[in-house]
This record gives structure tokens, sequence and C-alpha cells, in this order.
């Protein structure tokens, strides 16, 4: 049916007309992806600074979207939202480098640490992926906010960026309402 094809429903025997764009189920109403565009080589809480949407010609983001400011991410509207990082780590020998999620429900004031990455390396220099996401249930987008943190940085370890593909990302997705 066409968003604006009308069903009748029958409200305790008065019938009644609601559009079908009203009633119609599900799917993903917001995704977003934004990438690290310049590598990172020292902690940092927020990450603030080179951030941008992807910007491929085959990406488009679904909805809204997510904001930031100064390393704080602001949801679009109400939901539960998978909230998640790709990161390329490239640790110096003997480092753990960490790549951290944090949730704030009072809009900054106390914030919890959701999720805890690291790619911990040993005695000789190699690369690799860390990977991991959270369920954020958005109940106020005005107090609910996350943030990205890089932690445990020796000297010569790396997260690394790119303008040009997603070498390391930031995800979205509301996958359904507030609990």
């Amino acid at each position: 049916p066409a968003d604006t094809d009308e069903f009748l429903v029958s409200d305790a025997g008065t019938l009644k007309r609601i559009d079908y764009s009203l009633i119609k189920g599900g799917g993903i109403t917001e995704f977003d992806i934004h990438r690290l565009t310049a590598t990172i080589t020292a902690n940092t809480d927020p990450i603030t600074s080179n951030i941008e949407r992807v910007d491929d010609a085959t990406f488009s983001k679904i909805g809204t979207g997510v904001s930031q400011s100064s390393g704080v991410w602001s949801f679009p509207s109400t939901g539960l939202y998978q909230v998640g990082h790709v990161g390329q780590c490239y640790p110096a020998a003997g480092d753990n480098v960490g790549f951290d999620i944090y949730a704030t429900a009072d809009n900054g004031s106390n914030w919890d640490q959701i999720v805890q990455s690291s790619f911990a390396n040993g005695s000789s220099r190699t690369s690799g992926s860390v990977t991991n996401f959270s369920l954020v249930n958005v109940t106020d987008v005005s107090n609910v906010k996350v943030k990205f943190a890089t932690s445990s940085f020796a000297s010569g370890s790396e997260i690394n960026g790119d303008t040009d593909r997603n070498v390391t990302i930031f995800f979205f997705m509301r996958v359904g309402d507030s609990q």
C-alpha cells in the first residue's frame, strides 16, 4: 500500500480511518557512519577532531543522522541505538591500545564506560583491528549522549584514520523504540 492509503478500523463499533503511513512496520529509521580522517597518536578523551560523515559515492545515511560537537555525540530521536566503533590499531611493541565508548544520561555530568576495547602487541609491532558496540537507550535526546576515547598509548602507538576510505569508523543504528 501507499503511505496515503487508508484503512478502516473499528473502535468499539465506531469506524475510523487511518493512513497506512501510521501503521506500517519497521525497518531501520536511523543509521549513520562517521570516520576518523587522521591518525591518533595519544590518549584522547573525547575524540574531538578529524571526524567526518562518510562521503563515499555509495554511502547514504538513513534518517537525520547523528551530530557531534566537541566530541560529544547527540541522537536525532529517541530509541534503542546500537553504537559502536571499528578501529585500525597499530600499537608500539609491548603496548596495549585502548578504544572506548562512554555514555551519559545527564548531558555529560556523569559518564559510564559502556565499551572497552584494546589491541595488545607483543615484542614486535603489528597492526590489527578492534570492533565493539553496545546498546544505548536514548530516552531523552537532550540528555543521553555518547563519546569515544582512546587510552593506553605508548610512544609510537596509533589508531589510524583516512579521509578517503573507512579505516576507523563510528556507527549508530536505531534498532527499536526506547525501553
